[in-house]
């Protein structure tokens, strides 16, 4: 059962991850891979809600596994990163590498918080 719940949140997280990349990208002319920082900062923001709340089991593998788990994308972050890199944009490579992971920690941390404000 517990597959078949990571499945169902990953075949909805997966598609709005795609779509969202591609909506956020095509409204910037640039290289840096805005699309996915923002999916990859979205889907922290909300598995730290999840943590934050009294979510059990059921709950955390579909929301947290499944749903978090394909919305967000770390091979996507470290292909872009050194596809920058390798392109001669250094500088870019550096800035998604810093800014993702400390906007990702950022947001996972402020979700938790908040989760733990509404729960009193």
């Amino acid at each position: 059962m517990t597959v078949l719940l990571i499945a169902l949140g990953a075949a909805v997280g997966a598609p709005l991850r795609y779509l969202t990349d591609r909506a956020v990208q095509s409204r910037h002319d640039s290289v840096f891979p805005w699309g996915t920082l923002t999916v990859n900062v979205v889907g922290s923001l909300l598995l730290g809600v999840l943590v934050g709340l009294p979510a059990g089991p059921t709950v955390s593998a579909l929301l947290g596994t499944g749903f978090c788990g394909a919305l967000t994308t770390y091979s996507t972050f470290s292909y872009e990163t050194l596809r920058l890199a390798k392109g001669g944009s250094r500088l870019l490579a550096l800035a998604n590498a810093l800014v993702s992971v400390a906007a990702g920690l950022a947001a996972a941390t402020v979700g938790y918080a908040l989760a733990r404000v509404l729960i009193g």
